[in-house]
Order: C-alpha cells, then sequence, then structure tokens
C-alpha cells in the first residue's frame, strides 16, 4: 500500500471529485461512517462518546461520525470549537445535519467552565480536532482542548490523525499533540502513520472511494499489508512435488554457533522452500545435523579456531550447483580466513544470495566489494551491522534510516533489509517498503538468522519476484514473532518461537488479504 504525503492526499481527494465523479460529500460521509463502525465494532462499551471537533473538513469527518452513532443508539455530544459561522463547504453541510444541538465552545474558559462539566465525563473521545493538512505547532484554544483529552482516563480515538502531529514526519511526533489509542485514517497512509509511534493501538486505513489510479505518489515509500503478500503463500498446485520450490544452501555454523546456521536451515523449509541443506564446519557437522532431520548437511575444511576455512571455495562452488539460493553468515564468525572466504564468495557466486550475521561484517571497511549487479543480491543488517558497513555511527545510522538504506542499496546494487523497528526493504531503485509487524521481545539471539532462513526459504519458491519476495519473509517473520508474542510474551520469546507461529501466521495473513481495511 503506497504512502503517500499530506499535499499528494489532498490531491487524492480532488482528482478523486473532479476525475473520477465521486463527490466530495460523499469521501466525508465515508469517512465519518468508517469512524462510526470502527468504534461501534471494537468499543462496545462506549455508549457516552464526546467528539471534539475543529472547523475544518477533520471537524467534517467527526460530525458524520458523531450523526452515525447516534442513529444507532450511542449517547453522543460534539463540542465545536470555532463559532458555527466559521465553518465552510462539506463541513458546514454536514454540521447542520447533526439531528441534536452540539456545544459550541470559542474560548478557553468556556472550554473549562462548569456547562462542560457533564460532557467531558464520557466513555470515550473522539478527536476531529485537526487533520493531516495541519502543520506543528498548535496553540490557543486547540491546544487546551488536547491537553483536556491528554489527561482524562478515556479512550481517544483519532480521526485521520490524532491532532497536532505532522502528518510528513518520518520519525517519532514530539510532545504538543493529541494523545491516541486508535487511528482511522482514510485512502492512504502518510509518513507519521507508519513512522511516528502516533497510537498506542491499531492505525486503520479504511478506504472511501479513491480509486486506485487516484492514489499516487513520489515518495517511493509503501507500507506492507496482507494484501500485498497473500500471492506468496496461496495454495499449491496439487501436483507439486519438493523439486517445484527450490533448495537452499545455507553456508554458516562454527564452534558454539552451530545453532545459527541450522536455524536458518529449518527456516527455509518452514518458509515453504523445497529443500535445504547447511553447509558447515566438519566438525559442528554432527551438532546442525542434530537439530532437525529434515535437513540435510555437507562437511566443510575448517579453521583450527573451528569455523569454514578459505580452502572451502571450492566446494562450496560445487555445491551451489542446482541450488536456487545461497544463504551466507549465520554462526559463520569473524575469523580472518572465513572472513576471506565469504569475501571471495561473494565475488564469484551468480546464484540468488542472502548475506548476514558475521558475512556482512566481512565487509568492514571493504563494502565496496559488495556488489549485487546481476544478480540477486540481499543483505540484512541491523543498525550495528549497517554502521560498519557504511563507516558511520549507529546513531547516524537511526538518524535517517531510509536515506542511508536506500543509498547503500544504490550504490551496490542490491536489496536492504535494514532491521529494527520498522524493518525497511529497499531495492536498488529507491523503491521502500515499511514493516509494521513485529515486537521488542524479537529483541532476542537468533532471530536474525530465522529471518536469513525465511528470506532465502522465500527467494527459492519466487527467484523470479525477488523484492517481492523478500518484503512478504520480513512481514511473515514479524507477525510470527507477534503471535508468539501474544502467547509467551515480550520476554520469553526466543528465536525457534518464530517457528511454531509461521502457520498462523500465514493463516491471519490470508484472513486480512480478504478485508476491505488495512490495519497496522
Amino acid at each position: 500500500m503506497k504512502i503517500v504525503s499530506a499535499n499528494e492526499m489532498r490531491a487524492i481527494d480532488r482528482i478523486t471529485s473532479e476525475g473520477f465523479g465521486v463527490a466530495s460529500l460523499d469521501l466525508m460521509e465515508n469517512a465519518g461512517a468508517a469512524v462510526a463502525e470502527f468504534i461501534l465494532s471494537r468499543h462496545l462499551a462506549a455508549t457516552r462518546i464526546t467528539v471534539f471537533c475543529g472547523k475544518g473538513n477533520n471537524g467534517g469527518d467527526g460530525f458524520v461520525a458523531a450523526r452515525r452513532l447516534h442513529e444507532r443508539g450511542s449517547r453522543v455530544e460534539v463540542i465545536l470549537l470555532a463559532d458555527p459561522a466559521e465553518l465552510r463547504g462539506d463541513a458546514a453541510i454536514m454540521f447542520r445535519k447533526l439531528p441534536f444541538r452540539p456545544m459550541t465552545v470559542q474560548s478557553v474558559k468556556e472550554l473549562r467552565g462548569e456547562r462542560l462539566r457533564q460532557v467531558l465525563t464520557a466513555d470515550l473521545y473522539l478527536d476531529a480536532i485537526l487533520g493531516t493538512g495541519f502543520k506543528p505547532p498548535v496553540a490557543g484554544l486547540y491546544a487546551d482542548a488536547i491537553e483536556v483529552m491528554n489527561k482524562s482516563h478515556v479512550p481517544v480515538v483519532a480521526v485521520d490523525i490524532p491532532s497536532g502531529a505532522d502528518a510528513d514526519a518520518m520519525h517519532a511526533a514530539p510532545a504538543g499533540r493529541a494523545r491516541a489509542d486508535a487511528i482511522i485514517t482514510f485512502t492512504a497512509p502518510r509518513p507519521a502513520h507508519v513512522f511516528g509511534s502516533l497510537a498506542s493501538g491499531p492505525t486503520v486505513v479504511a478506504p472511501i472511494g479513491s480509486p486506485e489510479e487516484a492514489i499516487v505518489s513520489d515518495l517511493r515509500l509503501s507500507v506492507t499489508t496482507p494484501t500485498d503478500i497473500a500471492a506468496f503463500i496461496a495454495p499449491r498446485p496439487a501436483d507439486s512435488n519438493k523439486g517445484s520450490f527450490g533448495h537452499v544452501l545455507v553456508i554458516g555454523g562454527s564452534t558454539g554457533k552451530a545453532g545459527a546456521a541450522a536455524m536458518a536451515g529449518i527456516s527455509a523449509l518452514r518458509m515453504g522452500a523445497g529443500l535445504a541443506t547447511v553447509a558447515t564446519a566438519k566438525s559442528v557437522l554432527g551438532t546442525v545435523a542434530g537439530f532437525h532431520p529434515e535437513l540435510m548437511t555437507e562437511p566443510l575444511p575448517e579453521t583450527d579456531a573451528g569455523t569454514i576455512s578459505k580452502s572451502a571455495l571450492d566446494t562450496i562452488e560445487q555445491l551451489t550447483k542446482g541450488k536456487t539460493v545461497v544463504a551466507i553468515g549465520p554462526g559463520i564468525s569473524r575469523n580472518p580466513q572465513t572472513s576471506e572466504l565469504v569475501r571471495n564468495l561473494i565475488a564469484k557466486l551468480q546464484v540468488s544470495t542472502v548475506l548476514d550475521a558475521d558475512g556482512l561484517n566481512a565487509f568492514e571497511g571493504r563494502a565496496s566489494e559488495l556488489n549485487g549487479k546481476g544478480r540477486t543480491l540481499v543483505i540484512t543488517p541491523h543498525p550495528g551491522e549497517m554502521a560498519r558497513l557504511v563507516g558511520c555511527s549507529i546513531a547516524d545510522v537511526q538518524k535517517d534510516r531510509l536515506a542511508v538504506a536506500r543509498a547503500f542499496a544504490r550504490d551496490h546494487d542490491l536489496i536492504v533489509v535494514l532491521k529494527g523497528h520498522r524493518t525497511l526493504v529497499v531495492q536498488s531503485n529507491g523503491e521502500a517498503w515499511v514493516n509494521t509487524t513485529g515486537n521488542p521481545g524479537m529483541a532476542t539471539g537468533g532471530t536474525g538468522d530465522i529471518l536469513t532462513g525465511m528470506t532465502a526459504g522465500m527467494l527459492a519458491q519466487f527467484p523470479k519476484n525477488a523484492f517481492a519476495a523478500v518484503t512478504a519473509a520480513v512481514y511473515l517473520h514479524g507477525l510470527a514473532g507477534d503471535v508468539m508474542r501474544d502467547q509467551f510474551g515480550e520476554h520469553s520469546l526466543i528465536a525457534t518461537d518464530l517457528l511454531a507461529g509461521l502457520p498462523e501466521a500465514f493463516r491471519r495473513t490470508r484472513l486480512k488479504a480478504q478485508e476491505e481495511t488495512v490495519e497496522f
């Protein structure tokens, strides 16, 4: 799903009306209806609802939601933070359609007065003061209304965006905006919806009538949704066999780190690859093989430290024949000989490759040797690994993750999966997809190895649609983590739990892909 700027969203609404014949009043009606339906379905106990409305179109959406809620039996009060004479256009029309008399407030004194005390005693507040066209800061009466909502203990649902937030911001929103337990926005998300941590609960993107052709953006930025990836986990043909879904070769493991390579291998199988082989230092092969009987294994020459030796190059080149994807790095170590082997492999291999962990660290100070021209090369760094590749601090990476990932993908002609909160998947032309699944419980050893295997497993099945396959793997990895977080909690989550959560992640994705709204 495309992410659009606030200006682009205004243009989309205008084109929808002028070019596709959908009246702006109908767009507002549909928006308010979507808000009302969310409240009625998610906040069943909220029988008393207070709606804070500004004088713009965001307030107009609030008027519609208030009318719809009233018609369904809710006890609704509307507080208009303006003189009704200031209302214009569609908002004015929707105000006149209210079946009950709203309360108008034009000063901070009135807002704090005794007259509103009973109105403010509600089960839920609806924030329809300021929309995505607003640029902070907020002042005056609107700021005071935001303070009232923020100091309350009732749920707050935001219409379009929490009042006072900058819709185009790609970082966590500062103080001064309204808090939100949920957000209902329309047509397409803006950057702040995805990057701004604006709500403690869901952000819902509801369609209100704009056709797909009208939703255009120059941001080259999208958010991954179940609809985007459902095709990658669709039912398989009846005449399928293991050769239909690719063969993944994992190169990794060393003394003390055999589990990383094994996790990558079994994750490729769990993602749907037909076959998986782990090539590892010969002294740890038995350990790797002992984890999962489904894995095939190949012994490789090793160093005195129990890591894969650089003399394994020829053997590995032979092993890659007939393989669909090679995953390099899980548990491979930073031994100098092994790092040299990794660099030589990346220079020679033409098969699709996923590079992670110490496979990436082999290119510290030598990133110029990392190039994916003429093949599919995927790197999956966390911010520390990205910083070592770029030659900067982790803080520099985190300051503008998107710019860093885009520059590296462009300069090295590869796909970057920059892990972390809102993992980014970026290809060399600058197109970027943002992942919203996952949780802090996944900040534990081994989850990166699981992602490496899952990415390789998805690439093995869809080698001709590499970028979308990688995006799908990242989404399902995070969703599997969310499934198991709900079962075990964030503190108790471990990497292999994700494999147990993967079937449910598949199921939820298929179901969600059938829904009209998108939620993250």
